[in-house]
């Protein structure tokens, strides 16, 4: 069962919010894209919410194609390196988790090693790494490739990875940095230790030249949705992202990523399952619904019309707007984001809705939340009891009202049930989600040799 706390990490994957119209707001502000300033601010709103965690989305590729419908929705298309980010808003906030997308396809492990590590020591330990193993084909045009590598090769290149990291990140034991002026000695040699990998994918013989993360390693969160990505997810995630979109897909979800955890060896404790959570909240559930009515509004046909084909994989835009999508046209399976793919066919498949009704109601592995105060935690606290989240990653319309009404309106509601955090406790990011630190896998063998992955 989750714990009685709620855990809430905030996505921000588009400066101005994640509706496609959120930057065409009046609320909204320009130029947020580029702004530190701007961040800040969303980082210590957060923060005065007692968000757990602050956490970038990111993929390494603009659009290159379509872009009439990307110019009016332009997500990632001009966006900050997460990790550029992260390690300014290191040093303009005090508590909140700083979490990065950082693919394993298209990254070696020693760079990201060094980065996370850092990232880790200048925010006192309060650094996540987003594990993903990129299903943009424009990523692979970046970097040499003229397609993705498959599925599962892809993820086979994601485990080693980690691994590898991993190892690296236990470079040095804990207290091995002694700078003994006593001794002359900065370090104990014998808490030092060479990774020598010959690996698949990864060739390595080395060490990380920082000291080892002060949460050991920082928190692994993976978003995986296919059978492939949940077993992948209950081998190395501590946090998880969710897809679900109503109450039994998230409690089987819950369920069945958990229920994988044995065969690694895992502890059901040491993973924490976060749903997405879009909130629209109002005083009152009319003035929420209006809200969302009025942003719906914003939405360009042709954006809602391209993110559609994007996700169904299949060529929408010769179909008129009124008429359902013609069963003939949806192809068997997908191939890319199998559980955005998977909710479009349901959505079909239940209802029948024209295209304009399913892009107007499409929401990307997340569902909006209409109400009143009551009505967001009633809903949340129902999730938590029926053991379907251990917390929610919670994505804004329009930023940053939308995040100001919830910090302001919901989060005393939670803390009134009891069911959320008045301050934030002592600690790194993983002793405030509840998770252990990990032991270094190499702490008490023979120092300055050459260290194996176990």
């Amino acid at each position: 069962m989750p714990t009685s706390q709620i855990k809430l990490a905030l996505l921000m994957q588009c400066a101005a919010g994640l509706h496609p119209g959120s930057w065409l707001h009046g609320g909204a502000t320009r130029g947020a894209a580029n702004s530190i300033e701007y961040y800040t601010a969303m980082a210590q709103l957060a923060e005065r919410g007692l968000f757990d965690l602050f956490f970038i989305a990111d993929t390494p590729a603009a659009r290159t194609e379509n872009l009439e419908a990307w110019s009016r929705y332009p997500l990632f298309m001009n966006s900050f390196e997460p990790m550029t980010l992260l390690a300014a808003l290191a040093g303009l906030t005090r508590h909140i988790g700083l979490g990065g997308t950082a693919s394993t396809s298209f990254t070696e492990p020693y760079n990201l090693a060094r980065q996370f590590a850092s990232l880790d020591h200048i925010s006192h330990g309060r650094a996540a790494w987003n594990v993903v193993t990129s299903a943009n084909a424009y990523v692979s045009l970046n970097f040499g490739l003229d397609a993705l590598p498959p599925h599962a090769e892809r993820y086979e290149r994601a485990r080693e990875h980690v691994a590898v990291t991993r190892a690296l990140w236990d470079t040095y034991e804990d207290g091995a940095v002694q700078e003994d002026a006593g001794t002359g000695q900065y370090f104990d040699p014998a808490k030092f230790h060479v990774l020598d990998h010959r690996g698949k994918h990864f060739r390595l013989h080395g060490a990380l030249n920082i000291a080892r993360p002060p949460q050991g390693y920082p928190v692994t969160i993976q978003a995986g949705a296919s059978d492939i990505g949940r077993d992948f997810a209950a081998e190395i995630a501590e946090l998880v992202f969710g897809t679900a979109t109503d109450l039994a897909e998230g409690v089987a979800f819950y369920a069945d990523v958990k229920g994988r955890m044995a065969k690694f060896g895992r502890d059901p404790g040491e993973m924490k399952i976060l749903p997405g959570l879009s909130v629209v909240v109002g005083r009152t559930r009319d003035e929420a619904r209006h809200k969302h009515e009025a942003m719906q509004a914003l939405m360009h046909p042709t954006v809602g019309r391209f993110f559609l084909s994007n996700d169904l994989e299949v060529d929408l835009s010769g179909l008129p707007l009124d008429e359902p999508i013609p069963p003939h046209l949806i192809p068997k399976e997908a191939q890319f984001h199998k559980a955005y793919f998977d909710q479009i066919v349901a959505a079909i498949r239940e209802r029948n809705p024209t295209l304009r009704e399913l892009f107007m109601s499409y929401e990307r592995g997340k569902s909006t939340m209409l109400g009143s105060p009551s009505d967001i935690a009633d809903t949340m606290q129902e999730w938590m009891e029926a053991g379907a989240a251990d917390g929610f990653m919670v994505t804004f319309n329009q930023l940053p009202g939308d995040m100001a009404a919830f910090v302001e309106l919901v989060v005393p509601e939670l803390q009134r049930r009891g069911l959320y955090r008045r301050s934030y406790e002592p600690g790194h990011l993983r002793d405030r989600l509840g998770l252990r630190r990990p032991p270094n896998q190499y702490a008490g063998s023979a120092g300055s040799g050459s260290a194996k992955l176990p």
